[in-house]
């Protein structure tokens, strides 16, 4: 066995970097972070950490880095216990030790008297004690470096040259530097060094980095790169905020910043300008092209909220004279807003109306028809819902018709992002009224954000929309399957239920109700009338739109609440407030006892229905027991209360007035025996049990909370 050295080295810090071709931006923070906590966990698992290590993870277009605060040269020896037999079978009857005993002490290499009993759940094992030499850094770091990087979460890797590495962009240079000294080792094709590259072009070549604790200002001394994703990320902001001056917002999101951010080494923001005739767009394409395809910063006056003929853009370096790089950005910029301008007035001059029978050579999917057959259901759909919930229905119909016209426009085939929006600007020039506008507008919206809660047109359109999307797909097939979605059913699947919650708050204000989605499921599927969808269409959707509503609740309520609600397939739109009054009941004095009983009542009823039991309705002549007769009385005085609070949706009331049936529930479990010989006497009480799980359960499936 090894011995461990009377002094150890010091903890170092140690620093791992790898150097690639230009990383996706995108996805360059989660990267980094990734590969950070990989590889320090692994370290961690393997005792190479103190207790006060710290991680700090690098990131920047050509780089994933890590920094790890007080790192073993070696781990530990730790104590180990081998098992070997059980006590049955390594000794015989006589106490001798059997072939399996003699054996494991031979591998160990030891005594059997060294062995020591150990008893275990599993009963009485022969152990032998022993200290397990700790692993140097050098032997397992490559090994835990490359592991770290093959878990990254990579949609699609590549190779290069001729070997047979694989990693989503080429490796170019790996530094594994615990403290100043090199660890060697190859990962990905790379052997390991002490020399990284600073910025691509302030950098004059390779950098000799001398202890891991210097590593983020040698770069930023020498390489003139800001390594750390946060810090560099701050100077972004900065510098944007700075150029914009006072009395200007930045039109940028969070994802937009940490794009930029990932683009950039050596930050360094300007300004430019483009036309004011481009104003004339609807905004949603200016802040398009300059966000999403140009990674510019749109400005906002902050008085008026308007968009300002401005824009800022972050270069990876700072110029002497920036006029040219200024100049040659505006360019890019008007010329595509140009072409924008140029596909908008010439969209505007046919009417959306006049596009909708070309739709007829759109395919919409190669077994569901084109996009004019998809508009058609869509209408007839819409025009059901709208009908059902009050909007008016020639409005809905009317935008219906309309909602996809705009894949035909120029705009939209050169912005496919601006889908509906178009459409909605484009039906506004043409005179249409508001809501149907607004309907086009807000049909690719998942959560019709800014939308009108009351703009019933608008939430008719987008529920026929995905009603028919789920329907059709999951009635051909293309159902999701583990992480592949490609249709993004489960997004629609979650806009329904959104749908559903504000249909429910608008029609509760009103008084009034409307269909749950299982008709409307119906519905949607008979108007295939040319497509022979799968016999369980309707019922697959359902259960998965359930199951994604079931996903979503049970991060904010207790799981068996939901499931308890859930598994009654109720109205969607009545969900929410049904988990609440459940969460409500559980905290009663008797929802226990009740959750508890109505759970034996379950197993009752199933057990005799197993046996070919009968039990329709109760016969209050045939109630012998006091207990069954008192059951019976309260549950009718019970159950007449309680009808008038769920019909009103009030279901924490519905639970608090069934509450007071616990006394006569436990009296009736105390005393009547259910199954007894006497048929008609027995089918009699089942009945009575079934009637108290059918008015209890009108909300949810209390059984379930039953521990």
């Amino acid at each position: 066995m090894a011995k461990q050295s009377a002094k150890a080295p010091a903890p170092a810090t140690l620093l791992v970097e790898l150097l690639t071709e230009e990383l996706p931006p995108k996805a360059l923070r989660s990267l980094s972070e990734a590969f950070a906590t990989a590889l320090a966990d692994d370290l961690r698992q393997d005792n190479f950490l103190e207790p006060d290590s710290e991680m700090q993870p690098y990131a920047t277009p050509r780089r994933l880095a890590v920094r790890i605060t007080r790192v073993r040269d070696r781990a530990p020896d730790m104590p180990f216990d081998a098992r070997g037999p059980s006590v049955k079978s390594a000794l015989d009857a006589e106490g001798r030790p059997t072939q399996a005993l003699l054996q494991f002490a031979k591998k160990r290499d030891v005594d059997i008297s060294k062995l020591t009993r150990q008893e275990t759940p599993k009963g009485e094992f022969f152990v032998h004690h022993t200290i397990a030499p700790g692993r140097y850094l050098d032997a397992t770091l490559a090994i835990k470096v490359g592991a770290a990087l093959e878990d990254l979460p990579i949609p699609k890797v590549m190779r290069w040259g001729s070997g047979e590495a694989e990693f989503v962009r080429p490796v170019h240079g790996l530094v594994m530097l615990h403290g100043s000294r090199n660890v060697s080792g190859n990962v990905l094709g790379a052997e390991s060094s002490d020399k990284t590259q600073g910025h691509r072009f302030l950098s004059g070549g390779a950098i000799v980095l001398k202890h891991a604790d210097e590593y983020e200002r040698t770069l930023r001394e020498h390489g003139k790169v800001i390594a750390g994703f946060p810090a560099r990320r701050t100077l972004v902001v900065k510098g944007l905020e700075a150029a914009a001056g006072p009395g200007t917002a930045l039109v940028a999101d969070d994802v937009l910043l940490d794009e930029i951010t990932a683009l950039v080494e050596a930050p360094a923001v300007y300004a430019g300008d483009f036309g004011r005739e481009f104003l004339e767009l609807p905004e949603e394409c200016l802040v398009l092209s300059m966000q999403r395809h140009q990674k510019y910063v749109p400005l906002r006056d902050r008085k008026t909220g308007e968009l300002l003929p401005r824009f800022l853009f972050v270069s990876n370096l700072e110029a002497k004279d920036p006029r040219e790089i200024v100049r040659g950005n505006e360019r890019v910029l008007r010329a595509r807003l140009a072409d924008a301008k140029f596909f908008y007035d010439q969209d505007r001059k046919t009417r959306l109306e006049t596009r909708v029978p070309r739709l007829a050579s759109v395919v919409y999917h190669n077994r569901l028809g084109s996009q004019l057959e998809r508009v058609e259901r869509i209408q007839l759909l819409a025009g059901r819902i709208a009908h059902e919930f009050g909007a008016d229905p020639l409005l809905t119909g009317r935008a219906a018709w309309l909602s996809k016209a705009d894949l035909l426009t120029d705009m939209v085939g050169e912005f496919p992002e601006l889908q509906g929006m178009m459409g909605r600007y484009y039906a506004i020039h043409d005179g249409e009224p508001r809501a149907v506008a607004d309907a086009i507008g807000d049909q690719y919206r998942l959560k019709l954000d800014g939308s009108d809660p009351l703009n019933l047109a608008s939430a008719s359109l987008y529920l026929a929309d995905r009603l028919d999307q789920l329907t059709g797909l999951f009635g051909v097939g293309e159902r999701p399957t583990g992480e592949k979605d490609p249709y993004a059913l489960r997004r629609a699947a979650l806009g329904v239920i959104n749908v559903f919650e504000r249909l429910g708050t608008v029609l509760r204000l009103t008084g009034s109700t409307g269909p749950d989605i299982q008709e409307l499921l119906e519905h949607a599927a008979g108007l295939y009338r040319t497509v022979t969808l799968a016999p369980d269409t309707v019922a697959a959707v359902h259960s998965f739109v359930l199951d994604r509503y079931w996903n979503q609740l049970a991060t904010v309520f207790a799981k068996d609440s939901v499931e308890a609600v859930l598994s009654q397939r109720p109205p969607l739109m009545d969900v929410v407030r049904r988990v609440e009054a459940v969460e409500a009941f559980r905290r009663l004095p008797e929802a226990e006892s009740l959750a508890a009983a109505n759970k034996r009542v379950v197993n009752i009823l199933k057990q005799a229905t197993a046996k070919g039991e009968s039990f329709a309705s109760v016969d209050p002549d045939k109630l012998k027991e006091p207990a069954e007769r008192e059951l019976y009385s309260a549950l009718a005085i019970t159950a007449g209360n309680a009808k008038g609070l769920y019909e009103r949706g009030d279901f924490t009331g519905f639970f608090q007035t069934c509450a007071v049936l616990k006394g006569p529930v436990d009296a009736f479990f105390d005393t009547v025996m259910v199954m007894v010989e006497d048929r008609e006497l027995r089918q009699n009480r089942l009945a009575l049990l079934s009637k108290l799980r059918n008015e209890m359960n009108r909300v949810a499936d209390i059984a379930k909370l039953a521990a």
